[in-house]
């Protein structure tokens, strides 16, 4: 696989920090509580931990797909929490987002998917009409490369296979030039080769964007594996912060619970 062109980096000074961060969907029943954690610079964290600890509750957070009951979630500076409208929908066209189940426009083609990637930053009639600016073309050809999918820029996204399609969720991320990137269990569904693919390639868009990569996951080895900082969580609490040194039985015990799954 490729490298992608530094070209297009972004910033490296990306900041996100989250102060006292509480979610409930019932009230007085919090799965997140009292989140404290700074991100920055290019860097991959994963973020581990069993099912139902707040995972995937923090990760959408942080771009307001789920909104947040209390705390802060600041992004170079602007607290998004509370914002609404077209400040909202600014903030969000500079996260990326890459989810489980791809979300991609099925009936579209695999190009088509990565121009949906500058729709938040296209006038909306040049959208309804799918005229894209030259150079947005010509990147999402770049990503293509990178990606290894040059030969499938005209077949339809439900043709692809998981991993094809997970690269093409990734490229259609990359394409916001977003200073930050969120992925909700990105290798879930994969198998053991694709997942260390996908992997591969967050990290060296962490690393060649120079942005923060944030991974929700439940692969303790692949975090061992390609993470530079692992967040362990429980009970909506974070239990572990540090790198893959650290994690040891008794810290992965703090996690999860019990010792048999060790072994």
């Amino acid at each position: 696989m490729n490298q992608p062109s530094a070209q297009a980096a972004a910033p490296a000074s990306t900041r996100l920090e989250l102060a006292g961060l509480v979610k409930e969907y019932l009230p007085g029943k919090p799965v997140l509580r009292g989140i404290d954690l700074q991100f920055e610079g290019a860097a991959l964290t994963a973020i581990i931990g069993p099912s139902g600890t707040g995972k995937s509750t923090l990760i959408r957070c942080v771009n307001r797909l789920v909104e947040p009951t209390s705390g802060r979630i600041v992004l170079d500076g602007q607290d998004l929490v509370g914002l609404r409208g077209d400040a909202l929908r600014h903030a969000r066209s500079r996260i990326g987002m890459v989810f489980q189940e791809y979300n991609l426009v099925e009936r579209l083609s695999v190009m088509e998917n990565l121009l949906t990637g500058v729709l938040g930053k296209t006038p909306a009639w040049k959208a309804w009409l799918r005229k894209f600016e030259p150079e947005d073309i010509a990147r999402a050809w770049d990503m293509l490369q990178v990606v290894g999918l040059q030969d499938f820029a005209n077949a339809r996204a439900d043709s692809l296979s998981g991993g094809q399609r997970q690269r093409v969720g990734i490229s259609r991320a990359v394409m916001q030039r977003p200073a930050l990137l969120l992925a909700d269990e990105p290798t879930s569904s994969l198998d053991p080769k694709t997942s260390v693919e996908i992997m591969e390639l967050l990290k060296t868009v962490a690393t060649r964007q120079g942005i923060p990569v944030i991974v929700n996951m439940h692969d303790v080895d692949l975090a061992r594996r390609f993470a530079d900082r692992i967040v362990g969580m429980s009970g909506g609490h974070v239990v572990y912060d540090g790198g893959e040194a650290g994690l040891s039985d008794t810290v992965l015990k703090s996690i999860y619970g019990g010792e048999s799954w060790l072994h």
